[in-house]
Formats: structure tokens, C-alpha cells, sequence
């Protein structure tokens, strides 16, 4: 089966201030007197998101402090809400091949990653679909990764100015400059042996990468190149970048247990305390102090050891989760005994897939084509409502709230036809997700679980 999971990054903050404030400022100012505008313009300038306009009733015009506190519950609310009220609208990709990871670049535009090594950027209104030349390693060719293992990890820096993820060689990283993608670097020196299947970044110049040959990697990047005004081109016309090292390689300590499965599957990073954390499929969290180098500082063995897949950090929580076969697992690093029981998925086996926290609502894609939300300060799945209207008082029915994905494409080749041809559906894992919370959207991609299925699955929730 096909392993490979998505690690939340920071979501942006919400917009909190109702729109045309100013404006009708600078009328009373100019002594004109409070102006009304027409009904189709108020419409018009009306913001389409939800939290802004809650935010904008009740905080109020610009320059008026409203209580953190009642922000902050506002956004929990919200952040409860929304799934609910999610509705699909499918995205066609022709005929690439599951995309492992993804995120959004503007109110529009996802750039994913996919198992054929696809470097794309779709517009999630358009359906449009543009490719992004994946870089070349330069000098001697190292020994090549397999063909097919593809894109499995893209991460955007804190200011949203780099991109980093896999090269035309997987065992490489590639920065790429936003928002224009023009190549920056590769990292293709002294680096990974073997597939890269987890980048994080520090900041917005270090980035560390965590790959299949049970090392992880720290690249720090020359701020002259990053901030570089020209972007170079060769006698043919193509973009021209450097070749880079890593700062520092760390390996991954062989447990007694599985000695030789040390394969580093997600990375997480907590800004707050300037630690990485990162899970390997031999069933281990292993700790990190990240600062110029990676100091390691603990190994903890996971309550559940099949399929440690995904990562994901809470700050608000100080807790990671660890996405397995048919758990997740809560740990806080801080503290000798965990006081959050592990949650159960109860997908049939087929594993979580990614996971993403924002407050304290963790979302889980799942490998039998669903999404889960969890609150993890009630220990709880949200249910189903017996109506979705916002306001609405009924009790919830009892249900899990599962959004259940389209079917996507599937190739119908010959191994489908020999193992599967009398089936009429086959679920799909969700590898990635990606929410744009200030549009109030989530972004959702993947493609068949078995390992030797070709198909894709896209969708934007809104």
C-alpha cells in the first residue's frame, strides 16, 4: 500500500475587521455626514467569508479593540462549524497519478505533488492546470531512486516568499521562489541517498528534509541567492540556480527491535520551542532542538507501530499527533505519561493517511476516502447535526461527521481488471489536505490505496 501522509504548517490568522470601515472614516471626516451605499454595492462589498463577517459584527470598525477572549471563542466556534458545512466540488487532473502533497498559494491556486513526479499548480476555480519544471542535479549523478516514487512532501516557508520540495531526483531538495516559481537551489550534494518524504521549514532561510535512508538533513540557504532581484538563464533560455549542501545530517538511532526500518516518514516543527519532531516507520517519535544544527534530544516508542505515516503540530495544544494504520496518537513531549487517550479512526484498517490541527479540531484523511474531525480538547469526534443551518439548536444525531470524497479516476489497466474487475467503486486514500481558512476552504487530493493502482483524486470543499 501506498504510505505517505501530510504534516500541518501554521495556518494564516483570520481577518478580524469588517470592510469599508475605513472609508466611511474619511466621509464623516471630510464632514459629509454618514453615507449609505446602495443596497447591489452593499451586497457587492460584502465579504464572502464567514469569520470575517462574524468577527466584523462583533468587534466592530477599525481601531476599536475587541476582547481576545471573545475572538478567540468566535474562532473556535467557527472552526467547529465549518465542517458541517463543507460541499464538494470535484477537480479533474486527467491522468496523473495520486497526489501526495499539496498547498495553497493564493485564493485560487494549489500547487501539488504527485506519484509520477509531477510538480503542478491547479486553479481550484478554473480548473486549470499548469506544470512546473522539477530540477536537475548537477555533476556526477548519484545513484537514482526508483522512477515511481514521486513528490511526496512540499512545504512553503514562514513569509510564503520559497517553496521547497522534491527534485527530478527525489533524494534532492528543490526551492523554488513564489510567487513567481522560478528555481532558486538544489540541494543534490552530500545530501539523502535515498527518497525525501518529509521537509519542514525553521525559518524562512533553513529547512530540514527527512528521507527514506533514515536521515534527516538541515539546509541553510544564502540569503543573497534567496533575495536575489535576477533570476539567471543559460545559453537556452532555462533558468539557472545552484547546487547546495546540507548544513548537517542526523541519523535516525537504529531501534533494537527493527533495526533496519528507520525510514523517516513526516517532520513537524513547534516555532515555539525551536524543536523538530519526526516519526520512522520502526515505530519511533524521535525530538530534535533545531537551531544552526540538530541537537537530538529523546526517542519515545509509539503506543501503535503499524504505518506511523503523518505528522502534525498543534501550538496552541503544545502537542503532536501521529497518524498510524487505525489510530492517532497525542504526545507532548513534556510530559512523562500522556493524558489523551489515542483516537481510534475505525476506517477498516486502512489507515490515516494525513492529518492537519488548526485550534483544537484535528482533521484526518483517511485511506477509505473520508475525512474525520476531532476535538481534542472534548476527546470526541464531531457528530452530525440534524440541520446544518448555523444558528440551528437541535442535538446532534449521534453520528461521526464523515465527509465521504468523490470516487475520482481510476485506471482501468490490467492489474485493476485481474484483482478488482467485478468491483464497481474502489476507495481512495486522501494523501493530502490543505485548508485556506480565510476563504473558509479545503483542499483535498489523493488516489488509489494499492500500491500498483493508477488514478487520481481531486476536491475543493467550500
Amino acid at each position: 500500500m501506498e504510505q505517505t501522509g501530510s504534516r500541518k504548517r501554521k495556518a494564516p490568522a483570520i481577518e478580524g475587521a469588517a470592510e469599508g470601515a475605513s472609508s466611511r472614516g474619511s466621509a464623516a471626516a471630510a464632514g459629509e455626514g454618514p453615507q449609505l451605499l446602495p443596497k447591489k454595492q452593499r451586497l457587492l462589498a460584502a465579504r464572502r467569508s464567514l469569520v470575517p463577517c462574524l468577527l466584523g459584527r462583533s468587534v466592530g470598525s477599525r481601531g476599536r479593540v475587541g476582547s481576545p477572549g471573545f475572538e478567540g471563542r468566535l474562532r473556535g466556534y467557527a472552526v467547529q462549524k465549518l465542517p458541517e458545512l463543507l460541499r464538494e466540488r470535484p477537480l479533474a487532473l486527467g491522468t496523473l497519478n495520486k497526489v501526495f502533497a499539496s498547498q495553497w498559494l493564493s485564493t485560487r491556486q494549489v500547487v501539488c505533488g504527485t506519484k509520477c513526479n509531477t510538480l503542478f499548480v491547479v486553479d481550484v476555480q478554473s480548473g486549470h492546470i499548469t506544470r512546473i519544471p522539477l530540477l536537475q542535479d548537477g555533476g556526477p549523478q548519484p545513484a537514482r531512486a526508483q522512477p515511481s516514487c514521486g513528490i511526496h512532501a512540499i512545504e512553503l516557508n514562514p513569509s510564503k516568499t520559497l517553496l521547497a520540495t522534491g527534485g527530478e531526483n527525489p533524494n534532492s531538495l528543490a526551492v523554488y521562489k513564489l510567487p513567481t516559481l522560478d528555481p532558486v537551489c538544489l540541494g543534490d550534494h552530500q545530501g539523502h541517498k535515498d527518497w525525501i518524504f518529509a521537509i519542514a521549514w525553521l525559518c524562512d532561510n533553513v529547512a530540514v528534509s527527512g528521507s527514506r535512508d533514515g536521515t534527516v538533513a538541515l539546509w541553510r540557504l544564502d540569503p543573497h541567492v534567496v533575495h536575489g532581484s535576477t533570476t539567471w538563464h543559460s545559453d537556452a533560455g532555462l533558468p539557472v540556480y545552484t547546487h547546495i549542501r546540507p548544513r548537517d545530517v542526523d541519523p535516525i538511532p537504529r531501534s533494537s527491535t527493527n533495526p533496519t526500518n528507520r525510514k523517516v516518514r513526516a517532520l513537524a516543527f513547534s516555532g515555539k520551542n525551536q524543536e523538530l519532531g519526526a516519526v520512522s516507520l520502526d515505530g519511533y517519535f524521535h525530538l530534535w532542538k533545531a537551531r544552526s544544527t540538530l541537537s537530538r534530544l529523546l526517542s519515545i516508542k509509539l503506543p501503535y507501530c503499524r504505518e506511523n505515516v503523518c505528522l502534525t503540530y498543534c501550538d496552541d495544544l503544545s502537542l503532536y499527533a501521529v497518524g498510524s494504520q487505525a489510530h492517532v496518537s497525542f504526545l507532548d513531549p513534556r510530559q512523562r505519561q500522556q493524558n489523551i487517550r489515542p483516537m481510534s479512526s475505525r476506517e477498516g484498517g486502512t489507515g490515516v493517511r494525513s492529518l492537519s490541527f488548526y485550534q483544537h479540531i484535528i482533521t484526518v484523511g483517511t485511506g477509505h476516502g473520508s475525512l474525520l474531525f476531532y476535538d481534542v480538547r472534548a476527546q470526541k469526534f464531531l457528530e452530525e447535526k440534524a440541520s446544518v443551518i448555523l444558528d440551528s439548536s437541535q442535538e446532534p444525531t449521534g453520528r461521526k461527521l464523515r465527509l465521504t470524497c468523490g470516487r475520482g479516476w481510476l485506471n482501468h489497466d490490467n492489474q485493476w481488471m485481474n484483482y478488482f474487475g467485478g468491483m464497481n467503486e474502489f476507495p481512495i486514500a486522501l494523501y493530502t489536505h490543505c485548508y485556506n481558512w480565510p476563504e473558509m476552504k479545503l483542499f483535498v487530493a489523493g488516489g488509489p490505496l494499492p500500491a500498483g493502482f493508477h488514478g487520481s483524486y481531486a476536491g475543493l470543499w467550500s
